[in-house]
């Protein structure tokens, strides 16, 4: 089930349609971890970091992948628990052939700050990539595997990307 709404803002570089950052009472660390860029063809997470408060963080999330337009980009990026549920989808809205890894922002992310989670990329045309990160808020990211189809139903799941800008 889905816990937060669609993320259909604009993933320009220029942060217009970025979401404002999370009011925080206590703030949360910012954790960053840099994964090796996996020559797959695929959209692979080399980085995660996240901020905000517990059940409402901001993630950042670093993609790599072979971009070449709207016929082939990478279309989303999403937080998963590790059986596999939906906690939130940040939606792409075009290609980004000039800017490679890029790193897009979204949330809110409902989870708990020691909650483990697993964040993955979506490529519009072969689906989704190898490369994964592993880790909580609290303790930070690393990279991880997932087995061959995990949670693979999910790319039918609502909210999906409507169009490409470009």
């Amino acid at each position: 089930m889905l816990l937060a709404t669609a993320a259909l803002i604009s993933a320009c570089a220029d942060g217009v349609g970025e979401p404002e950052p999370v009011a925080a009472p206590v703030a949360a660390p910012s954790v960053a971890v840099e994964g090796a860029p996996a020559a797959t063809g695929s959209a692979d997470v080399l980085a995660v970091s996240a901020s905000g408060a517990p059940g409402a963080y901001t993630f950042s999330v670093t993609v790599g992948s072979p971009d070449s337009g709207c016929q082939r980009f990478a279309d989303w990026w999403e937080v998963l628990s590790e059986d596999g549920e939906l906690l939130y989808r940040r939606i792409l809205l075009h290609s980004h052939v000039d800017e490679q890894p890029f790193t897009r922002s979204g949330g809110p992310v409902p989870i708990d700050p020691a909650e483990t989670v697993l964040v993955r990329a979506h490529m519009s045309t072969e689906g989704y990539g190898v490369s994964v990160m592993r880790g909580s808020v609290e303790a930070g990211f690393e990279p991880a595997q997932t087995p061959a189809g995990f949670a693979g139903e999910l790319a039918s799941e609502a909210p999906l990307p409507q169009d490409c800008a470009f």
